[in-house]
């Protein structure tokens, strides 16, 4: 493949808890004129994945444990978000002014456990936070069979997050959840121009494809959350978002 086509579905709703995707995504795929075929992959932002899920959460409903109360002292956030923060998390890593750092249950090592409050409800109504899916890698492969289903296509689905980074300002887009494409390709063993076999060569695929695609579903107010992906290169086979983490053991920089 040298060409790689990116579209961002139109006319998708605000998505409610129960919502079928699969059913929206169909719509959209008509509405902008695209039929599906096998190797498509469709870029679905967490967001609406964990709306139609049910995971969020008003916060006047949730009583701040002694742990989120001496969290908010030290990073001054509201004890009740901590508290969902708290929920959700493994470990909690750094803290400071504004931010709390943690490994997740899902194994991200990510700010505020993935716990979100932008584009979840009108600003004006009671304050609600989003959590991330319980399981977005088995989200990715539900979603995955419903279109096959639908469609007799075998397509990729990515659910993508936007995540900051260790080394580098600025966040971008990641894979928290992955279904019929490998999350990370093994080139090892693969020829360069010159004949030299690569020796330690992965590449995040998920990864890059989530960038890509959030580059479309913007972080405001631009209600794009779902991008058909045509053109991906790629080895084949059927990974999940569990492989991107590195192992603790591994990792040299905790």
């Amino acid at each position: 493949m040298t060409q790689l086509t990116l579209t961002a579905l139109p006319n998708i709703p605000l998505i409610q808890c129960g919502d079928d995707l699969a059913a929206i995504i169909m719509r959209g795929l008509r509405d902008a004129n695209l039929t599906l075929a096998d190797g498509d992959i469709l870029v679905v932002a967490q967001k609406i994945v964990s709306k139609a899920e049910g995971q969020m959460v008003r916060l006047r409903d949730v009583i701040p444990s002694p742990r989120a109360v001496e969290l908010a002292r030290e990073c001054g956030k509201d004890a009740r978000f901590c508290e969902v923060v708290l929920w959700d998390t493994r470990e909690v890593l750094r803290v400071r002014e504004g931010l709390i750092v943690v490994e997740t249950k899902h194994g991200w090592v990510c700010a505020n456990a993935g716990i979100d409050r932008s584009n979840v409800a009108p600003h004006r109504e009671e304050e609600w936070v989003l959590r991330l899916p319980e399981d977005a890698d088995r989200s990715a492969r539900e979603l995955q069979a419903r279109l096959r289903e639908q469609t007799s296509r075998e397509v990729g689905i990515v659910i993508d997050d936007t995540h900051g980074r260790a080394w580098r300002n600025g966040a971008i887009g990641v894979a928290i959840g992955v279904a019929g494409l490998p999350a990370v390709e093994d080139l090892r063993g693969r020829a360069d121009l010159f004949g030299y076999h690569l020796q330690v060569t992965t590449i995040g695929l998920a990864d890059q494809i989530a960038s890509a695609a959030s580059l479309l579903q913007g972080q405001a107010d631009e209600g794009r959350p779902i991008v058909h992906v045509r053109g991906v290169p790629h080895s084949g086979g059927d990974g999940a978002a569990r492989e991107i983490v590195r192992e603790k053991e591994l990792d040299l920089f905790r």
